[in-house]
């Protein structure tokens, strides 16, 4: 038989090639950018995308001037209708406190001859003290140091004004126990009130010149945009020009226009502001500073003078040479030294008449001042009381007039006049500086609007060339 043949086996099947992996899914922002990467390679493109940066620039020049002088505004207006009478009112919290002090001790030192003037001042003193509290208790922040201050002075005025009566009580009765409570009052005063008073006083002209911080930078930032809004709206018209061989663009040149003049307005709107801001600063607050420091001194020294002859020596100071003087005859050696320069002081501030003669007649007054009280410590220290304190208060017969009471009271009267005088030259200025910047916040808001429409109509109108 033949042989069998076997089947060779089937060729295995050709392998399969991999196929390839798809593509990622691409998104619409990644689609969207190749759109608008297209769209931009021709000059219709080119145009939208140019107007729309022109609109951009100019829409965040306008807003961010318009957020910055409204920061700058703001802060001017509370210079002038806040901060700065806050200020004023403080310093008159510790003036009334120190002069109803000084009252208590001159109703004293008179006794039974006490003029109704005199009580009447302190009366005043006292019930100024109190609404001017009011006033400053209800623009402190609940919880601020200013707040606790206040609570203070307000528990303490009571407690000082009992002790002035059990003082004047025991006085009238010819009780020596009298100068005992005066003392202590005058303790209260010195060591608690006053200290407590010019601390309200410094936190309120923190306050000024935050304020004054706030209201003065020139907006940076809005000038900055301002300029580069120009210089856009500027090339884009020069590459008009260059393209279509057209001078002007009505819409671009009219964007021009509005941005340049909110330009100009915000930098000479500014200036003046600053300006008269600045000169407020310098010929008003800094003024009534120095005022309000000399008034006080006065106010010390006369407070001092009348506690000299009330303690009798009872109080006395080891200077550092050994000597030993009465504590409150040392005390008023000090402060009509510091009224002496701050007087001069002030008088190197005032920049016109008006504020220099008041100034230059405290300095007269203070001079006869010192010159009286020198011949009223000469009679004390040789004993005779009676003339000390008839040179003090005035003599029993009621000639006060050549007393050293009568110079303080001319020294108070023309600071008073001096700090009137200031006070219209501070306001005159600040408020010519606020001034400055009305409309302005508004004005450039509204004048960006315009410029951002303009600069979409210029770049419309070359865009309706190409339909």
């Amino acid at each position: 038989m033949p042989p069998a043949h076997s089947t060779p086996p089937a060729p295995p099947p050709p392998a399969t090639p991999p196929r390839a992996p798809a593509p990622p899914r691409r998104t619409a922002f990644a689609e969207g950018a190749d759109r608008l990467r297209t769209a931009a390679t021709t000059e219709p493109g080119r145009l939208r995308a140019i107007g729309a940066v022109l609109a951009l620039l100019v829409v965040a020049f306008g807003a961010v001037a318009a957020w910055q002088t409204t920061d700058r505004a703001s802060a001017a207006d509370d210079v002038l209708h806040s901060s700065q009478p806050l200020s004023s009112d403080a310093a008159d919290i510790y003036r009334s406190l120190a002069d109803a002090n000084t009252m208590a001790a001159s109703g004293y030192l008179a006794g039974l001859q006490e003029s109704a003037a005199t009580r009447a001042r302190y009366e005043s003193d006292v019930r100024t003290a109190a609404a001017k509290l009011v006033t400053a208790a209800a623009s402190s922040a609940p919880g601020s140091p200013s707040a606790a201050t206040v609570a203070r002075l307000n528990e303490l005025l009571p407690r000082y004004k009992g002790l002035v009566e059990s003082a004047r009580a025991n006085n009238r009765l010819g009780f020596p126990v009298g100068g005992a409570y005066l003392r202590t009052a005058n303790d209260a005063m010195q060591g608690q009130m006053l200290p407590a008073a010019e601390d309200l006083y410094q936190k309120e002209n923190q306050r000024l010149r935050a304020d004054y911080g706030d209201a003065t930078p020139y907006p940076w930032a809005a000038i900055v945009l301002g300029v580069l809004a120009l210089a856009a709206l500027a090339w884009a018209q020069h590459r008009t020009y260059r393209r279509t061989n057209r001078v002007l663009n009505h819409g671009l040149v009219a964007a021009t226009a509005a941005t340049a003049v909110v330009l100009l307005w915000l930098v000479v709107g500014h200036s003046v502001a600053r300006a008269g801001l600045d000169g407020s600063y310098a010929h008003g607050v800094r003024s009534l500073n120095v005022l309000h420091d000399a008034r006080i001194a006065s106010l010390k020294a006369r407070s001092d003078e009348n506690l000299t002859l009330v303690s009798r020596g009872a109080e006395t100071k080891t200077l550092k040479d050994g000597t030993v003087m009465d504590a409150y005859d040392f005390g008023y050696d000090q402060e009509i030294g510091a009224l002496g320069a701050t007087l001069a002081r002030a008088d190197a501030l005032a920049d016109d008449a008006a504020g220099r003669t008041p100034l230059r007649a405290a300095d007269r007054s203070m001079k006869v001042w010192k010159a009286r009280h020198a011949e009223a410590r000469a009679a004390n220290d040789s004993g005779d009381y009676q003339k000390a304190r008839d040179k003090v208060v005035g003599a029993r017969a009621g000639d006060a007039a050549a007393s050293t009471g009568a110079c303080f009271d001319d020294v108070d009267a023309s600071l008073a006049s001096a700090l009137t005088h200031e006070t219209d030259e501070f306001r005159k200025a600040a408020q010519d500086g606020r001034d400055a910047m009305t409309g302005l916040p508004a004005g450039s808001a509204a004048l960006a609007v315009l410029g951002a429409a303009g600069a979409l109509l210029g770049v419309g109108r070359r865009l309706s060339e190409y339909r």
